[in-house]
């Protein structure tokens, strides 16, 4: 009884309010009271809400300000270095040399150069005029096996599919690849005409799903992937194995993003929400997985075929490259997708808590493919919130040879990390089907933002470089980046993650750390080895 004293002195405090301020007739008193008595007889006969059921009427200011509350977190209460998962001060420099804005900062730095983990790179006296740099540096991609190589700028596009981003969103970053010399990743959601409209390098993602290369019952289609790949528009393939914002898991179309128009480029049902598998039902072992490498690499006629994952058990990948050694087949490239990796759409523990971060997985995988000599003929691409020139450099620096960004061109495009992504309410137009939102993000202004966004990053890495004494990309190594690992302890990366000799991991004299991950690894299971076995006798146990 007392909660409905409360809302009812609340409505009387709201009509004598109004009364003094505005002096109208009695029936105001109706106009204003009447809906307010009826929202309070809902409440309280309603059993849904114990809040709304207890304080009728006042309840729904919890629900107000819960709504407001990631706006009033971002525009009033978090710090230039706060806010996740991008802190404001990236988001500004990506919004700056996207919109050709002054991107210098005054005072000095804001972050705590003394808290743990903080990372630098050592500049030298011996630096170079940035005048002398290249500005736009390519890695070529392609193993012995590849006759159509593609060179590659350092920095990508990452994966993001039409479904997840809107028509316009697509249009804008292939433009601004295409004005840019730098790929455009179609992500898992296939092949669409928003992708080769502009004109831009592709690089199609092959998933779980095989959308675009698919049969009706869901497997990969031969005919229509040779269709696809054989155009000229597209210079790569990349299967992938495992995303790392949600490994293991497959992606995910929520309904509201699946209109007859992308049901039909992925041959699903539209309304629908698309799950795509765990895992591919092309290959089961690391022996067929690079089977199905070099089926690809014919169907397409020669172009680089790689894969991307989220590393999880070490072994795995360990398996992949003894069967690369066994086989002598290799991919052209490997994409290592860190758990930090976006997403539009996954649930909460997967986000969280599967999937090797990018540093640790990335120096794991160079230091594997070095130790069975495989490194000269695999490209190393990383991915996974890469959003400045410096983060480019410290993963150019732990092994990679290029590098992806995918929130970093949404930003570009206008995105202000509203996390709506997964709702079909993107308020930018970026990450929507809804085409009254995605009408309001104008391709010809966002392309340019894309094409200044990795043109002005490119010339800062190579402003790094250029204070370090290089003059290439693929001069840093691991002894150029120094963590603060505690108050009295400063380590290189290379004595963080400590190189392997080549062809070390072939012999009987493997280092210590990798010592079982290799004896767990076997080309014919992506299992590790101790598991396998033990299902192998369970398996003879049931059926004795």
């Amino acid at each position: 009884m007392r909660n409905w004293i409360i809302s009812i002195i609340v409505l009387l405090v709201v009509l004598n309010v109004t009364l003094a301020v505005f002096y109208q007739p009695a029936w105001w008193f109706l106009l204003i009271t009447g809906p307010l008595f009826f929202l309070m007889l809902h409440d309280i006969n309603q059993t849904q809400h114990t809040i709304l059921r207890n304080f009728p009427v006042v309840g729904h200011v919890r629900w107000g300000v819960e709504a407001l509350r990631p706006y009033l977190q971002q525009y009033v209460i978090e710090s230039d270095t706060g806010g996740a998962p991008i802190s404001r001060m990236f988001r500004s420099i990506v919004y700056q040399r996207a919109k050709n804005n002054r991107e210098t900062i005054p005072f000095g730095t804001q972050l705590d150069t003394y808290e743990n983990g903080y990372e630098w790179i050592g500049h030298s006296l011996s630096a170079r005029e940035v005048e002398e740099m290249n500005e736009d540096p390519r890695v070529r991609i392609g193993g012995p096996d590849c006759t159509k190589p593609y060179e590659a700028s350092i920095l990508n596009i990452s994966a993001m599919s039409y479904g997840s981003l809107s028509r316009n969103a697509i249009l804008a970053l292939n433009r601004g690849a295409a004005k840019g010399g730098f790929y455009h990743n179609t992500g898992e959601g296939g092949l669409s005409p928003y992708h080769l409209e502009p004109g831009g390098d592709i690089v199609w993602q092959i998933g779980t799903g095989y959308f675009g290369c698919r049969t009706p019952e869901g497997n990969f289609d031969e005919k229509a992937f040779a269709k696809n790949a054989s155009l000229e528009q597209v210079k790569m393939i990349e299967i992938k194995l495992s995303q790392g914002a949600k490994p293991g898991h497959g992606g995910i179309l929520p309904a509201g993003k699946n209109t007859p128009e992308i049901a039909k480029i992925r041959g699903v049902q539209p309304g629908t929400q698309v799950d795509s598998p765990p895992r591919h039902s092309a290959f089961s072992t690391p022996i067929e997985m690079v089977h199905f490498i070099r089926k690809l690499r014919t169907l397409s006629g020669g172009k680089p075929v790689g894969i991307k994952l989220a590393l999880g058990r070490k072994s795995e990948f360990a398996a992949m490259c003894k069967a690369m050694v066994e086989t002598g087949i290799t991919p052209d490239f490997v994409t290592i997708d860190g758990g930090e990796g976006g997403t539009g759409a996954a649930p909460l523990e997967y986000t969280n808590s599967i999937g090797f971060p990018l540093r640790e997985g990335l120096a794991f995988v160079d230091d594997c493919l070095m130790g069975f000599d495989l490194r000269k003929k695999v490209k190393i691409i990383a991915s996974g919130k890469i959003i400045s020139a410096f983060q480019v450099a410290k993963n150019l620096s732990l092994g990679a040879d290029l590098c992806n960004s995918a929130r970093g061109m949404m930003l570009a495009l206008g995105c202000v990390q509203s996390l709506s992504c997964n709702t079909n309410r993107c308020p930018t137009g970026v990450a929507t089907q809804d085409p009254k939102l995605a009408r309001g993000l104008n391709v010809e202004d966002k392309y340019e933002r894309v094409y200044r966004f990795h043109r002005k990053t490119l010339h800062a890495l190579m402003d790094i470089l250029s204070s370090t004494g290089h003059v290439s990309p693929n001069e840093l190594n691991r002894t150029h980046i120094f963590r603060r690992v505690n108050q009295s302890s400063i380590a290189r990366y290379d004595e963080i993650f400590p190189l392997v000799k080549r062809g070390s991991l072939l012999g009987d004299d493997i280092p210590e750390r990798f010592k079982l991950h290799v004896k767990e690894a076997s080309s014919s299971s992506f299992m590790p080895r101790s598991l396998l076995a033990e299902i192998e006798e369970e398996t003879k146990d049931v059926s004795e």
